[in-house]
């Protein structure tokens, strides 16, 4: 009897420092080599299809606590947002004798699933990340990824047009000692024929906003923006055309105020970022982060936009005929 007056007053301090640790108490420290060896060996060349991420995964589960302890919190709230908290899986590793490591991390929510490579230094210090697949159940986009016997990464964008046919836009990146993933490569079957008009998705949307409107250097290189769904939100439409129509971007969207004349462009799924400073007359495009799916590589979203006065012509009532 003394020693069960013992042992439950143990037993209660025990799970009440593991609940304590669990709430943001002390988490325990692990060793890095033993967070390594929570992923599998990968054997190159690499193939990922975002089919995958909706069947019930066998690797291992990786706890938050144990990921944010080597890998920068911000790669999956980039996605995820700060209140969410997805389920987290060690989901294979590649080790370059000498050098990099790439982990490959899968985040599941109820409504969003992305696979994530995470690139550590020869030391094991996190230096850079991405997602290479997603599946998010507002989209119709599909994604399909590799990495090959150098270790070029190739992330694959797919989608069907209302004809059924398959379109495709591929971007191939490597790792460089900087420490970053550099972009080598982009192609894409989406090329279309030059037409004389450029077809505006958002033109007949209500603009009240003050800074919404039309913004363009000519005919083919213009900016619109729409009222969005409250006064810190716009739609966007940009096209732009440069070195004679050989460099070409278009991207539509929503950009939310960040201040009262200062707008961004962050969407889930995708790493492009813009930033538009408006004027009374003029808006300024900034591409803050890459946006190779939207361009050709040579150009970037970038220049100033003159805001085009909206006609004030008032159509003439027909007379009336006097009988």
């Amino acid at each position: 009897m003394k020693m069960m007056l013992v042992f439950i007053p143990i037993t209660i301090f025990i799970c009440c420092r593991h609940k304590a640790s669990e709430n943001g108490g002390e988490i325990k420290k692990i060793d890095p080599d033993d967070f390594r060896a929570m992923f599998r060996v990968l054997n190159l060349p690499v193939n990922f299809a975002d089919s995958a991420l909706s069947r019930k995964s066998t690797d291992s589960p990786l706890a938050q606590s144990v990921f944010s302890q080597f890998i920068a919190d911000t790669l999956i709230q980039k996605h995820f947002g700060k209140t969410i908290k997805p389920r987290l899986y060690a989901s294979g590793k590649l080790v370059v004798k000498n050098a990099e490591i790439y982990l490959f991390i899968k985040a599941l929510s109820p409504s969003k699933k992305i696979l994530y490579v995470a690139c550590l230094d020869k030391d094991g210090k996190f230096q850079v990340g991405m997602p290479l697949l997603i599946r998010d159940d507002e989209s119709e986009i599909r994604y399909a990824a590799a990495i090959d016997n150098k270790y070029a990464i190739s992330v694959s964008r797919l989608r069907k047009d209302g004809d059924g046919r398959t379109f495709f836009v591929r971007t191939v990146y490597v790792y460089n000692t900087e420490g970053v993933f550099t972009l080598i490569m982009r192609e894409s079957n989406e090329g279309k024929p030059k037409s004389t008009q450029i077809y505006n998705p958002i033109d007949t949307f209500s603009h009240k906003h003050k800074f919404t409107g039309d913004y363009a250097q000519d005919k083919r290189n213009f900016i619109s923006f729409r009222d969005g769904k409250n006064n810190s939100v716009v739609r966007f439409f940009v096209h732009f055309e440069k070195d004679n129509g050989n460099c070409k971007g278009e991207l539509k969207g929503e950009a939310r105020f960040v201040s009262s004349t200062v707008a961004r462009y962050i969407a889930n799924g995708d790493p492009c970022s813009l930033e538009f400073n408006f004027t009374e007359k003029t808006v300024r495009m900034k591409e803050l982060e890459g946006c190779g799916n939207h361009r050709d590589i040579r150009c970037y979203f970038e220049g100033v936009y003159d805001k085009h006065k909206e006609s004030n012509t008032k159509p003439v009532k027909p007379k009336r005929r006097v009988s």
